[in-house]
């Protein structure tokens, strides 16, 4: 196995970094919703490895059940979700969280969610459907870019100053729709108002026919350490509607669910 230093994915050199990790982690991540399958051309490409190398690295992802190999594609198995699982399982917020999430969803009708933030995206750890389905495919382990979600926007909030005015610095926009923030002066601006409000709407910003709203949850020390999210159907209510009524159940379930939190130590810090 290849361990000479070489820049890393965060840009630097590291004496550790190993780049055989790095480029079965690129192999894995080729595969998504819209590619369930891939054959090793397509694979070589979307990693920009050699046939080569990506041949190695899918047969060895094979061996060890995470990859399964057609005649002349391949594929992610289940047991790839031993990972997540594995990680989930030793975070008591989603146990905290969950039976709050399952009432908001319940009390609403619509769907429910907790996520936290991961690098500069926001990634999903659990979600209580409600009786309205939205037209947007999310699962526990679905990432967006933290600046097009109601809930990237309170948890980015929440960071400490020097990380937020880190992260505008760093962020490329990127428009989903028409109605998506284009520049960083009005992404600062909307998410110093969830700041000062407590919480964030994003109003047909991820999909056309979707507003978002999210509040902060914060664990005993008053850090944020989640949202929880409540996506709603543009036919299905007004944004002053939204507001009035939903936001204040959200901040009702935050804050219970903090009480919870508060006779719990995290296991994740």
């Amino acid at each position: 196995m290849d361990e000479t230093p070489e820049v890393d994915a965060a840009g630097t050199n590291s004496r550790h970094f190993v780049r055989a990790v790095e480029r079965a982690f690129r192999v894995i991540k080729a595969f998504d919703a819209e590619n369930p399958r891939l054959t090793l051309s397509e694979v070589a490409r979307a990693t920009d490895l050699d046939r080569a190398t990506a041949r190695r690295l899918l047969l060895t992802l094979a061996d060890l059940g995470y990859v399964s190999a057609g005649r002349r594609d391949f594929g992610l198995t289940p047991r790839l979700l031993e990972l997540g699982f594995a990680y989930l399982s030793g975070l008591s917020l989603v146990d905290v969280v969950q039976p709050h999430l399952s009432e908001l969803a319940r009390d609403l009708n619509e769907t429910a969610s907790l996520t936290v933030l991961d690098g500069d995206e926001i990634v999903y750890l659990a979600i209580a459907t409600g009786r309205r389905l939205t037209t947007v495919k999310i699962t526990v382990g679905t990432r967006f870019d933290a600046y097009a979600t109601s809930m990237g926007r309170v948890l980015l909030a929440g960071l400490p100053a020097d990380e937020y005015e880190a992260y505008l610095d760093r962020v490329r926009l990127e428009p989903r729709t028409a109605h998506s923030v284009r520049t960083v002066d009005q992404l600062r601006a909307v998410i110093d108002q969830a700041r000062d409000q407590g919480w964030s709407m994003a109003d047909q910003e991820l999909d056309d026919s979707l507003r978002g709203l999210a509040v902060p949850v914060h664990d005993r020390s008053g850090r944020v350490v989640a949202a929880l999210n409540v996506s709603v159907q543009m036919t299905g209510a007004s944004a002053d509607h939204l507001s009035d009524v939903y936001v204040p159940r959200l901040l009702g379930a935050a804050r219970a669910a903090e009480a919870d939190l508060a006779g719990h130590v995290l296991s994740n810090g």
